[in-house]
């Protein structure tokens, strides 16, 4: 039996294991029998989800607490333009360009004002609105979820 024959088909054996995920892996020939066996991976326990104290009564005499009501977001005036899509928001076409519409901004309905890149394209969004730029609320180059309020046109 070669050695250094069989270390290689122990090694190939091995990764064949290791890269289809398998437990276990058995060779038989007429000259040789060979089993190779991963170890168990540990068993991780996750916690059960926490469960939230029972409402007690308040006490017999006892004033009820008032649960204090946070205080609202004010709402945003004017017209808020949200992102169409998941991806990376740009606010201009290129690093060396200038930003298609920043603060203070005039744009008309139709005017590109910023890109979205998702799948590696570059989606360019237009303003349904004409107005003036009051916010932008993203920083360039930052994910942006569906449906993300992305600037305010006044």
């Amino acid at each position: 039996m070669d050695l250094g024959r069989t270390t290689e088909t122990v090694e190939a054996l091995a990764d064949i294991l290791k890269n289809k995920g398998l437990h276990a892996i058995s060779v038989e020939s007429d000259k040789f029998s060979i089993t190779i066996e991963a170890p168990e991976p540990p068993c991780v326990h996750t916690p059960a989800f926490a469960q939230p104290y029972p409402a007690f009564a308040p006490q017999q005499g006892a004033p009820a607490a008032v649960a204090a009501a946070e205080p609202a977001a004010p709402a945003l005036s004017g017209n808020i333009v949200k992102s169409p899509i998941v991806g990376t928001f740009y606010d201009k076409p290129s690093p060396d360009k200038p930003p298609f519409a920043k603060v203070g901004d005039s744009v008309t309905k139709g005017d590109v004002i910023f890109i979205v890149e998702s799948m590696k394209i570059m989606n360019e969004i237009t303003s349904e609105f004409t107005g003036k730029i009051a916010e932008i609320f993203v920083a360039s180059g930052s994910a942006v979820e569906f449906d993300q309020n992305i600037m305010r046109i006044e």
